[in-house]
């Protein structure tokens, strides 16, 4: 699944490879170093060290202070003499770092006076490896320099440091806990058939953390406040589902535990596994007995045992928050269970919002997969009310990816003067609408004035070197050869069956300069694969952190740019910037904020996109804010983004493709051009079958009534099921219901009626009928600023 890694190898299960869980042998500790970031691990003397750099091109700086606060890198075996400005820069570059920067001054490490040796300063090709030996206790520091201009494919990209430890220690079959998140008001371990219960003030922060991976934790709160007056008011998980409309709350909005009186008492902050339950209660005596294992210990007899000391009644089955279980509905409306999703280090944090008496188990159920029929330790930490932990979601790039917190783009805080209803997407936060002006506010703005939108979550990758034309021409769908520096193309990458991997943009910025843009990681690693895999003199840099971006769409868009974007006389101007075409740009003169603007967009209007440094973000905006407003330009968040790429048919990951989905079913046949495109690329073979043999066709809907059915909901002729909607809206600008659906090609042509089930799919029936699609605007004439 992609580069290998020295030490890792994914967990065996039986004849199963779990990616999931990568092993590491006994005394090796893998460290990420972020791009244009640094991390700091305290060394032994003997240990041995690797730093990996993943995609090459990415030097690296280590720095090492002995205990004494000596600096010199010769203690490790690596060449001296270097400043090292790449850490320098990076510790004074925003408030974390300068955090870290105190800190190292307090523990007498001057990073002033330090000296660092440079690794792969001359250039790296993916998975290079350096290895150094400490000779010394002390503080190693490495960090991974760099910075990028939006016209720049200089990416600072991640670095992987492996420390083998010389005296691990025996090896107990387990991990430890990994370090708190802050210095902990309370720390407690508990081990499988164990309940500790705990106080918790309100404002402090309650983390439950699976510290071996795959292990339940039955969680409850009681309000203290009911308590003292001899009421028992926890957690209501039916309460909690209901006041949610979830099957169980999440970081964001929709946060919140309820009891039975309807007060909040806990809501969540931090998620990195994102699969709980809220169905079962907590394990019984009862449920062992039934399965032929009478005196089994469970978590409900636990807590029981362990709440007697605030009074609080026995129960016979506690109902409980499950974090971890792994709940399964199915078709059948049976409840099943699997392996948990946990990984080891896999948490959530929890902010109380009353005084509290709170609860926590390790499950010692080892009959069932409920803990990968192996339970292990939970740990449970307590932080004070003042600590800054911000709301996220844990987002992996792949499965065997390492969990990240939910990122804010470089315009997030331009945004959040205008809303808080923020939405996870990819793995950053976006703003779904916005208060004072309402979904269909923004979208009417974007069909007769101007909005700008976020869309800086895009994955972006610099594909640069000798052989990029030929590792783009390969994995995409479209003709590179025809593509010119400064042209933009859409078009599709495949996997050799003809499904689809993503959908995305091709911009040339020189003869073996690429950037793809696209909706996912997986993309990208693509990319990287292939040319790994052929042997190809091509490097694929991860951007996305470098590049962020605000789309300004509308047809008033133009003129608000006009004012604000200059170009150099080998650019054109925005007035003459064509379809699909993009320009280096500033914003104001010659001096202004370096900008790359592509006349692209996802709205079906005359549109741009601006890439710029997440640095200079606000600075964009705002001149973008100011001079919108004369021409009624307003935010527009991603609510209704979907209603104008529907009207539009522009497609969406998950809703018109997957890999599962070839282009011409997706209904962007035109990204395949195999008559004009000779050369082989990855899925030809595959695509050409299936176009000569067709049997699904991505077509417009007319639905009539206001119904409006969701995605994934059954089409029929009579009984027979011909196909499914992938989306639906109500169209303000037409005054219909339309959707996009695929649907067997036998009942695909234009006026075919057709009925959409509801309810079972035969006991309610929506009529619709077969139109062209786009619905709206079907010749692009206002794309293409044709008012």
């Amino acid at each position: 699944m992609g580069l290998d890694l020295p030490f890792e190898r994914p967990l065996n299960q039986g004849a199963a490879l779990v990616y999931g869980v990568p092993i590491l042998p006994h005394g090796v500790e893998r460290h990420p170093v972020p791009g244009g970031g640094s991390r700091a691990v305290n060394i032994d003397a003997g240990d041995e060290i690797w730093i990996v750099d993943r995609e090459g091109l990415q030097p690296a700086e280590l720095t090492f202070f002995a205990p004494d606060g000596r600096s010199d890198v010769g203690m490790i075996g690596a060449a001296k003499g270097h400043d090292p400005a790449g850490l320098k820069a990076g510790l004074k570059a925003d408030a974390s770092g300068r955090r870290v920067l105190r800190a190292l001054e307090l523990s007498g490490f001057d990073i002033g006076r330090a000296e660092a040796a440079r690794v792969f300063a001359e250039g790296s090709r993916p998975g290079d490896t350096a290895t150094f030996h400490a000779q010394s206790d002390g503080l190693l520091i490495v960090c991974a320099p760099g910075d990028m201009e939006p016209h720049e494919q200089t990416p600072p990209t991640e670095l992987l440091l492996y420390v083998r430890r010389a005296a691990p220690g025996p090896e107990k079959g387990g991990l430890a806990p990994p370090e708190p998140l802050a210095d902990p008001l309370t720390d407690i371990n508990i081990q499988p058939g164990q309940a500790k219960s705990y106080e918790v003030k309100k404002g402090q922060f309650i983390q439950i953390l699976d510290v071996q991976g795959r292990e339940c934790s039955d969680f409850q709160a009681l309000s203290l406040r009911a308590l003292d007056k001899g009421l028992e008011r926890d957690i209501d998980p039916t309460a909690t589902r209901s006041m949610m409309g979830r099957l169980y709350p999440e970081p964001g909005i929709y946060s919140k535990y309820w009891s039975q009186d309807l007060e909040p008492l806990v809501e969540i902050v931090q998620d990195t596994c994102g699969r709980h339950d809220t169905f079962g209660l907590a394990c019984t005596a009862r449920y062992y007995e039934e399965l032929g294992y009478p005196g089994h210990v469970n978590c409900t007899d636990n807590m029981n045992r362990d709440l007697a000391r605030f009074d609080v009644k026995p129960r016979g089955g506690w109902p409980a928050i499950n974090f971890f279980f792994n709940t399964m509905l199915d078709d059948t409306h049976a409840m099943g269970m699997d392996d948990p999703w946990s990984r080891p280090g896999d948490y959530v944090l929890l902010r109380a919002l009353s005084d509290l008496v709170c609860i926590s188990t390790a499950c010692p159920c080892d009959v069932d997969p409920a803990n990968g029929w192996n339970p292990t330790d939970i740990q449970v930490r307590v932080y004070g009310e003042a600590e800054d932990f911000q709301k996220s979601k844990g987002f992996r790039m792949t499965a065997d990816s390492p969990v990240e917190p939910t990122k804010q783009t470089g315009f997030h805080d331009c945004f959040a003067r205008h809303t808080s209803d923020f939405v996870e997407y990819n793995g950053y936060w976006l703003p779904q609408q916005f208060p004072n002006h309402g979904t269909i506010a923004e979208y009417w703005a974007a069909r007769e004035k101007a909005v700008v939108m976020d869309l800086s979550p895009l994955r972006k990758y610099e594909v640069l070197g000798p052989d990029a034309e030929a590792l783009m021409q390969l994995c995409v769908t479209r003709n590179m050869k025809k593509l010119s520096v400064g042209q933009v193309v859409y078009t599709a990458m495949c996997y050799e069956h003809g499904g689809m991997i993503d959908d995305g943009t091709v911009f040339r910025l020189g003869d073996n300069n690429f950037r793809w843009i696209g909706g996912n990681d997986l993309s990208g690693l693509w990319l990287r694969e292939q040319a790994e895999k052929r042997g190809l003199d091509v490097y694929v840099r991860r951007s996305t952190d470098r590049l962020h971006n605000i789309a300004v769409q509308g047809p008033k868009s133009r003129d608000i740019l006009k004012e604000i974007i200059w170009t150099g006389p080998t650019q054109p101007t925005i007035g003459d910037l064509g379809w699909f075409r993009f320009a280096v740009a500033r914003i104001g003169d010659y001096a202004g904020v370096p900008l790359v603007v592509s006349r692209t967009g996802y709205s079906g209007e005359l549109g741009y996109e601006i890439f710029c440094a997440p640095k200079d973000a606000p600075a964009v905006f705002d001149a973008v804010w100011e001079a919108g407003q004369p021409h009624g330009l307003i935010p527009l968040g991603l609510g209704a983004l979907d209603m104008l790429r529907i009207e539009a048919g522009l497609i969406f990951a998950g809703y018109e493709f997957s890999d599962q989905t070839d282009p011409f079913e997706a209904g962007i046949g035109f990204t395949v051009p195999l008559k004009s495109k000779n050369d082989d690329f990855i899925g030809r073979e595959a695509l050409e079958r299936r176009k000569s043999h067709p049997v699904r066709k991505l077509v417009g809907l007319e639905v009539e009534g206001n119904w409006v059915p969701g995605n994934g909901a059954c089409i029929h002729v009579g009984r027979a099921q011909v196909g499914e909607i992938t989306s639906c809206m109500r169209s303000p600008v037409l005054g219909k219901v339309i959707a996009l659906a695929r649907v067997d090609v036998t009942h695909a042509e234009p006026g075919t009626a057709l009925e959409i089930g509801q309810l079972d799919g035969h006991q309610k029936r929506i009529p619709a009928t077969v139109v062209p699609f786009p619905h709206f605007d079907p010749t692009k004439e206002r794309v293409k600023g044709n008012y």
